[in-house]
C-alpha cells in the first residue's frame, strides 16, 4: 500500500464525468428518488427495454411498469422492506436480468433514493429470490399480453389501443402492410386479448395452397365427395375454428369462387362442406391480413368488392419497419435474446452494428431483420461486428456518420478508420486487397485489420 503522503491527488469528477462513467458500466444503474420517480438511469437501458435515457428519467416508477417494460416489479417490495431485496425480472423486449435495490435511508429511517442494479441473465436459468412472493394474481393481471407487438412507435402504439378497443367485439378485422411487418403477431394479439382467448386461433396462408386444396382445407368436405378424399370425410378449418379465431393471412390470393363462400360464411356464419347438402353453423370471427392493395385489386375485378367492404370493417393499416425507426435496436436486442437462448449462446452485438442497422431500410421488414439476427448469433465469434453483417446490408446502408461520430478528435479518427477497415475487409476478404482498396501497404493493412476485425 501507499503511504498517505504518497498517494496521488484525487481527480476532480464533474456530473458529465461521472455521468460518462456510469454509462460505461455494463450493468443497468437506476436511481429513484423518495416519490418512486425515476432520477437516473444510464445508456444500459437501452440494451434492457429498448428505450434512451430520455425517454425513462421523470417517470415514475409505475408509469413503465404498468406499461409492461418489465415484470415483476421490485419497488414495492423495497419501500415496503427497507432493505436490499433481489429477485429476477423479464423485460418485454426479452432479456432476463438479476436485479439488486438497494435503499438509502435518513436518519428517521425513511427512504431517499433507491439504487437499483440489473445485470443480464443469459444460461442462469433458475434462482431462488423474492420473486415468488411478488408472483401473485394480482400483479400478474396487470401485465400486458405475451402477443403485444414490440414497439416504441406512437404510430403502432395508437394500432394497439385501437386493438385493445376492438378486440372485445367480433367484427372482422382487415390488416394490411407489407410482408414482414407484424400482421400475423398483431392478429394474435387481437385474439389473446378478447373473449374468445380461452378458444382456438388458427391460421391459414390463403398463398400457399392452390384453389382447390384451400377449399377443402377451410370448408371441409364429406365423405366420397373426390376420389382421394378421405374415406370419413375431413373438418375443416372453420368449423375447426368454431368459437375462436381464423387468420387468413395473404387474403388477397384467395380465387374469386373462394371469396363468394367466405362471404357467405362472414355474413351468415353457415357454409356447406364439399360434397354435402346441410348447412353447418359457426360461430367464428375472422381476421385477414394482406400485402397487397385490395383496392386496386377490386378495381380490376380481382377480388369481390362486397367481400372488401365486409372484411373493411375495421381496417388497420402497419407501418414498413423503415418509417418506425424507433423499433429498430429494440427488435435488434429482442431476437438477439432469443436467438442466444435457443441455441444456448451469449453473444453480444457492438455499437457499430446498430448504427448500421438503425440507418439501413429493412425492406424484408421485421421477417428479414429476425432472419439476420439469427444467422449473425449462429455464424459471429463472441461479439457481432460490422464484418459478420451480410453485404446485402453493409452496401445499401447511408450511414448518417454526424450522429454517431465520436466528440473527440482522436475517437473521431479511430472510428472513420475502424469504418473503413472493417468495411473493407467485409467486401475483401483479403489483407492485400484491403491494401489496394485503402491505398495503403499490405503490412498496415494486415495490423488494421488485427486490430479491428480480430476475434474477440
Amino acid at each position: 500500500m501507499f503511504p498517505l503522503s504518497e498517494i496521488p491527488n484525487s481527480v476532480d469528477i464533474n456530473v458529465d464525468m461521472l455521468r460518462k462513467i456510469l454509462d460505461y458500466s455494463s450493468d443497468e444503474i437506476f436511481v429513484l428518488d423518495g416519490e418512486k420517480r425515476i432520477v437516473f438511469v444510464n445508456n444500459v437501458c437501452e440494451k434492457h427495454y429498448g428505450l434512451k435515457p430520455k425517454d425513462i428519467m421523470g417517470k415514475y416508477n409505475v408509469e413503465l411498469f404498468e406499461k409492461g417494460y418489465w415484470k415483476p416489479s421490485i419497488v414495492p417490495l423495497v419501500f415496503k422492506e427497507k432493505r436490499t431485496i433481489t429477485i429476477k425480472q423479464t423485460t418485454y423486449i426479452g432479456a432476463e436480468l438479476l436485479t439488486t435495490a438497494v435503499p438509502m435511508l435518513n436518519s428517521q429511517q425513511e427512504i431517499e433514493l433507491v439504487v437499483i442494479t440489473s445485470q443480464t441473465l443469459q444460461a442462469y436459468k433458475s434462482i431462488k429470490n423474492d420473486q415468488e412472493q411478488l408472483s401473485t394474481k394480482s400483479l400478474q393481471d396487470r401485465y400486458i399480453s405475451n402477443y403485444t407487438p414490440l414497439t416504441n412507435c406512437e404510430k403502432v402504439k395508437n394500432i394497439i389501443k385501437v386493438c385493445e378497443k376492438i378486440a372485445c367485439v367480433d367484427s372482422t378485422i382487415l390488416i394490411q402492410g407489407e410482408s414482414g411487418t407484424g400482421k400475423g403477431v398483431l392478429a394474435h394479439y387481437v385474439h389473446s386479448i378478447s373473449n374468445r382467448k380461452d378458444q382456438t386461433f388458427l391460421k391459414i396462408n390463403c398463398a400457399a395452397l392452390p384453389g382447390d386444396l384451400l377449399e377443402s382445407e377451410l370448408f371441409g368436405y364429406v365423405e366420397g365427395s373426390f376420389t382421394g378424399a378421405n374415406k370419413f370425410g375431413k373438418k375443416g378449418l372453420l368449423e375447426t375454428a368454431d368459437k375462436g379465431t381464423l387468420f387468413l393471412d395473404e387474403i388477397g390470393e384467395m380465387p374469386l369462387s373462394l371469396q363468394a363462400k367466405l362471404l357467405e360464411v362472414i355474413q351468415e356464419k353457415q357454409f356447406i362442406p364439399i360434397g354435402g347438402r346441410e348447412k353447418k353453423t359457426v360461430d367464428i370471427r375472422i381476421i385477414a391480413a394482406t400485402n397487397r392493395d385490395l383496392i386496386e385489386m377490386v378495381k380490376h375485378k380481382q377480388f369481390r368488392e362486397d367481400l372488401f367492404y365486409r372484411l373493411n370493417i375495421m381496417d388497420i393499416e402497419l407501418p414498413p419497419l423503415r418509417e418506425r425507426r424507433e423499433d429498430i435496436i429494440p427488435l435488434t436486442y429482442n431476437f438477439l435474446y432469443k436467438f442466444n437462448d435457443k441455441y444456448e449462446m451469449n453473444k453480444l452485438i457492438s455499437q457499430e452494428c446498430l448504427d448500421i442497422f438503425s440507418n439501413y431500410s429493412w425492406p424484408g421488414n421485421i421477417r428479414q431483420l429476425e432472419n439476420t439476427m439469427e444467422r449473425l448469433v449462429i455464424t459471429s465469434d463472441s461479439m457481432i461486428k460490422e464484418c459478420d453483417i451480410p453485404d446485402i446490408i453493409l452496401n445499401n446502408t447511408s450511414v448518417q456518420t454526424q450522429s454517431i461520430i465520436p466528440p473527440t478528435l482522436d475517437d473521431a479518427i479511430d472510428y472513420v478508420k475502424k469504418t473503413l477497415v472493417t468495411k473493407s475487409y467485409a467486401k475483401n476478404k483479403s489483407s492485400r486487397k484491403v491494401a489496394q482498396d485503402l491505398n495503403i501497404s499490405q503490412t498496415r493493412a494486415v495490423k488494421l485489420i488485427s486490430q479491428y476485425c480480430s476475434n474477440e
